[in-house]
């Protein structure tokens, strides 16, 4: 569990163009603990304010003025690896198959419960600091290698022929896990448990966009992965067969 000590030190983020819906969650975090709490309207404000703040967690709305909450999604990754849950009037599977593949981490539709919105950003800061959960340096190896790519895991980098590829948070976790268990298939249910948390609220689509994405940066033919494979009914593994 996270304590209220703890919770007085994060950051949170919040990037909202209802006014009412910034201060709703304002005074709901603050009654939960939180004090370091920074707000804004705009999208491109939203990302200014994620470099010079650098937030353990960001509140993005998806219906901005100026450029949406998936484009503020992308250029955050690009900063940091702090969790997003995403608020949204919309919906549908598409919408937030769309959100978790490009970074989110979590999705609230509107309208919502403010008790909610704080559970699942107590949920993701607890995930982030579950003891050994893909930190590198409870791991046994720091390297590890697949064909052209190579894994980092102490500076959490991956390179492909030498270059470094872009994951995003959510992305980096699964492939990792994957790693650690070269050879092995793992279940849709124990990836889940492993890179979202035991009280992951989200479905097996969500593992298949993320198998697609990294397949699509990692693999030379994304139609034909060498490396992450599928195991029908099984789940999937990542395929190291040595020097």
């Amino acid at each position: 569990m996270i304590n209220v000590e703890k919770l007085e030190d994060k950051k949170i983020l919040l990037v909202d163009d209802e006014e009412a819906i910034l201060d709703l969650l304002e005074a709901v975090l603050l009654r939960e603990g939180f004090k370091k709490i920074i707000k804004t309207a705009t999208g491109l404000d939203g990302v200014e304010k994620c470099k010079q703040a650098k937030p353990d967690m960001i509140v993005l709305d998806i219906m901005l003025p100026d450029i949406d909450g998936y484009e503020v999604c992308r250029r955050i990754r690009e900063i940091t690896y702090a969790p997003i849950l995403f608020l949204s009037a919309k919906s549908d599977d598409v919408d937030k198959l769309l959100g978790l593949g490009i970074g989110g981490d979590d999705y609230v539709v509107k309208p919502f419960s403010p008790k909610e919105v704080v559970f699942r950003i107590k949920a993701q800061l607890r995930r982030s600091q579950y003891p050994g959960h893909n930190d590198p340096a409870d791991t046994n190896e720091q390297q590890y290698s697949f064909g052209n790519i190579l894994i980092d895991a102490k500076s959490s980098e991956v390179l492909k022929e030498g270059q470094p590829v872009i994951l995003t948070a959510k992305e980096y976790k699964l492939l990792l896990c994957l790693a650690e268990n070269a050879n092995h298939i793992l279940s849709k249910k124990r990836l889940c448990e492993k890179v979202w948390g035991y009280d992951y609220m989200g479905d097996d689509n969500t593992i298949m966009v993320h198998i697609r994405h990294l397949r699509e940066k990692l693999e030379d033919d994304p139609g034909n992965p060498v490396f992450i494979q599928t195991v029908k009914g099984l789940g999937y593994r990542l395929v190291h067969r040595g020097k």
